[in-house]
């Protein structure tokens, strides 16, 4: 009796084990299945087209960029890859993602064997330079890791990194390791980029420090590293892309560094970490004794996928469409490649005023694209990255008080002025009005101001004339709708300081945009000195770039951009029967934009820019004139025919994050129109459920019920189990957290739409 119960005993225990094991497993497997989804991020996504994405391994919004770059030049090379290049030069520490402008590609790492030219080289002979070729099936990519053979030099390279250390992983195979190398090339740069000056030293038998110093895009750009091999240099030479230099350290203008391994009878393995710093070499050294004192690269691979996952997973989604999910998950991945970390880990940077200062207060950035990233990007921050707000801002802030303005596209320290308006008067002024804290409130709105009221870039005959004169500048006309949406957002923040003159003023001058338009053609078109708009006869289709009135855009695209008062607009049309019948039709009409047009319209629907962020709002129009069913015909078409999983996926530049911030607010099913304030506006949610996470303890949770590719109309909505009847939704109901439903069909509803009165209005 006592052996059967000791029997009846051990099975039972047994089942209780398998019964954990089984729910542990299934916990597991819940766990992967949620939280793993990095493995639904394409990095190949936009490296096609004009997408111009970074590829190859960072964190999100690191200080290191680590990837290959081609040998080719040109628009398409901005972020230095495309996907129809085979070549690899080398692998850089610093790129950037998606932009219209290259620069950056900053110390480049190259394993090599055998004799190489110290140069770039020519497509089809690779003894001409020290590039190689590599075939795309050996090519791996996901977040935080990259590796590709090369097939010149037989030799496997594996990448990955940490916010300011870059990782390398170099394995020498068969005849390769009978003569190992690692090239350190401080010349090569990323198309506009050009070094100026190069240093570089060996300090010991693994350690090669220097820095490259470069003009370009960013006219003074500094970066200093420190290299630290695996095992012991068996020689070091430098060259300065001439001839080779006797001793251990060079400074010249194109300085080249050869480090060379022991040779081996077997496939050899090295390792390379790089820390970078923008202020100094021991800052350097510092970065990589916080960030990698180790060797462990499986560890610090497994650490970036951790890193991306944590912030992928600020947003669960789930919809039955595979492509959805690839899209969705890599749009938000590449939202978080920019701002990247511009300081050390003590704090030290390299400011504005082209000096280094140190700062333990905020965290410094830099990258700033805000002519893109105002519109959607920055405000999807406010929502998933709560906690990166204040350092964005004093980041800000501290630019004002070094420069004398807030950035306009701030890059490596400097000012490129590129682009046009105020754009980071909507970014300071969204997180004011969010309530976002952590920052100084009055240096906040002075900098606005006075960024507002200088006398450069058009502004001082904007002052004086109450417009831009086409006569005496280029772009006036985008110039001058890009103020007056600046000043309507600067105009809230001091109705909120409770500042009636200075709230006066500037919403005075955000409705300048009327002086633009031309009742008789109902266009916005450039104005002379004297007032009066331009003699010769408008050609709405036409673009020229740099040297029309508009910014890489025509009439037609032009004409809508009034966010901060959409009723205004529509008054000027003449009524809402007017304006809806000139809204249907720039999503229909075809006409020639000129031999001059910019490379950047593209994604046309009609003459509907998609590719281009002036048009990112003028879909969600429709919901002012009471047509929200218009507005989800309109997004749900560019979401599923603008928006593709292949690496010709994305339609236009990427531009630090805009084109996916624009796929990832409308997947969700609302949009940020206004220029700051967080009203955004509801048009056709992609998926099936969402769930924010809010950074505040709180999560908001989004549903479409039947949800699907014919049921694109919203129906009608609840908020926290009541019935909800506005067309939009403000930040301060999303941050409280709660549920969002969506009653979905597949024809407009009398509840929600037809009949709807309650709709966005712009805040005057």
């Amino acid at each position: 009796m006592k052996s059967d119960i000791c029997i009846y005993t051990k099975i039972l225990v047994l089942i209780c084990f398998l019964f954990i094991m089984e729910a542990s497993c299934k916990s597991q497997n819940t766990y992967t299945e949620e939280y793993n989804l990095t493995k639904y991020v394409d990095p190949y996504i936009g490296t096609g087209a004009h997408g111009h994405v970074f590829m190859g391994a960072n964190v999100p919004f690191g200080a290191v960029q680590l990837g290959p770059t081609n040998i080719s030049h040109g628009w398409d090379w901005c972020s230095g890859y495309h996907i129809s290049d085979s070549t690899i030069l080398g692998f850089a520490h610093m790129h950037l993602s998606g932009v219209g402008t290259g620069d950056l590609g900053d110390i480049v790492l190259m394993p090599v064997t055998g004799y190489v030219k110290l140069r770039e080289g020519i497509h089809g002979d690779q003894s001409s330079g020290m590039y190689s070729l590599f075939n795309r099936s050996t090519e791996t990519a996901t977040p935080g890791y990259y590796a590709v053979h090369l097939n010149r030099y037989d030799i496997d390279v594996e990448l990955t990194a940490t916010r300011r250390v870059g990782f390398h992983k170099y394995i020498f195979k068969n005849k390769a390791a009978s003569d190992p190398r690692v090239i350190i090339n401080l010349e090569a740069g990323i198309d506009w980029d050009s070094a100026t000056e190069g240093y570089l030293i060996q300090e010991n038998d693994t350690v090669v420090s220097g820095y490259r110093l470069s003009t370009g895009w960013a006219k003074d750009q500094r970066v200093y590293f420190t290299a630290v091999f695996s095992e012991p240099i068996n020689k070091f030479s430098v060259s300065d892309s001439v001839s080779v230099k006797d001793g251990i350290s060079l400074t010249a203008r194109k300085v080249y560094g050869q480090v060379f391994f022991a040779s081996s009878t077997k496939k050899k393995e090295i390792l390379v970490k790089v820390a970078i710093s923008p202020v100094s070499i021991e800052g350097a050294k510092r970065n990589l004794q916080a960030e990698l004192p180790g060797w462990d690269f499986e560890k610090v691979k497994d650490e970036a996928n951790r890193a991306w996952n944590k912030e992928l997973n600020k947003i669960n989604i789930n919809t039955n469409d595979s492509t959805v999910i690839r899209n969705f998950y890599t749009g938000l991945y590449h939202t978080m490649i920019a701002p990247s970390v511009f300081c050390d880990v003590d704090g030290g940077y390299f400011g504005a005023d082209l000096k280094n200062h140190y700062s333990t207060s905020f965290t410094n950035y830099t990258t700033f694209s805000l002519w893109d990233t105002y519109r959607t990007a920055h405000p999807l921050m406010t929502i998933i990255h709560p906690e990166m707000m204040p350092d964005i801002i004093n980041t800000m802030l501290q630019i004002y008080k070094e420069q004398g303005k807030l950035p306009v596209w701030h890059l490596v320290g400097n000012e490129t002025d590129a682009m046009v308006g105020n754009p980071a008067i909507p970014v300071i002024a969204d997180a004011y009005l969010k309530g976002v804290v952590g920052f100084d409130k009055n240096l906040a709105y002075n900098a606005m101001k006075t960024s507002a009221l200088l006398d450069e870039r058009g502004l001082k005959e904007y002052k004086e004339l109450g417009y831009l004169p086409c006569d005496k500048m280029r772009e006036s006309v985008a110039k001058g709708l890009e103020y007056a949406l600046a000043d309507w957002a600067l105009a809230q923040v001091a109705k909120e300081r409770d500042m009636k003159d200075d709230y006066d003023y500037f919403l005075k001058r955000s409705n300048s945009f009327a002086r633009y338009f031309d009742k008789k053609i109902g266009f916005m078109r450039g104005i002379m000195s004297d007032g009066k708009f331009r003699e010769e006869p408008l050609n709405p289709f036409l673009s020229a770039h740099k040297e029309n009135d508009y910014t890489e855009g025509n009439a037609w695209q032009y004409t809508w951009l009034v966010p901060q008062n959409v009723e205004g607009l529509v008054n000027l049309f003449g009524g809402e029967n007017e304006f809806i019948q000139k809204l249907d039709s720039l999503f229909v009409i075809e006409g020639d934009m000129g031999p001059s047009a910019s490379m950047d319209i593209t994604g046309l629907i009609g003459q509907y820019a998609h590719g281009n962020e002036p048009s990112h709002h003028i879909p969600y129009l429709f919901s002012y004139v009471g047509q929200p069913w218009k507005t989800a015909e309109k997004v749900r078409k560019i979401m599923t025919a603008l928006y593709h999983d292949r690496p010709d996926g994305i339609c236009g530049n990427e531009d630090i994050g805009q084109m996916s911030a624009w796929y990832i607010m409308s997947a969700l099913g609302f949009y940020p129109l206004a220029p700051a304030g967080g009203t955004y506006v509801f048009g056709s949610p992609l998926i099936e459920r969402a769930t924010i996470d809010l950074g505040n303890g709180k999560t908001f949770v989004i549903k479409a019920n039947n949800n699907s590719p014919q049921n694109i109309y919203i129906q009608n909505v609840s908020l926290n189990g009541k019935a909800y009847t506005k067309s939009y939704i403000n930040h301060a109901d999303i941050i409280a957290g709660g549920e969002l439903i969506f009653e979905m069909g597949s024809i407009p509803s009398e509840i929600f739409g037809v009949k709807t009165t309650d709709r966005p209005q712009s805040i005057q």
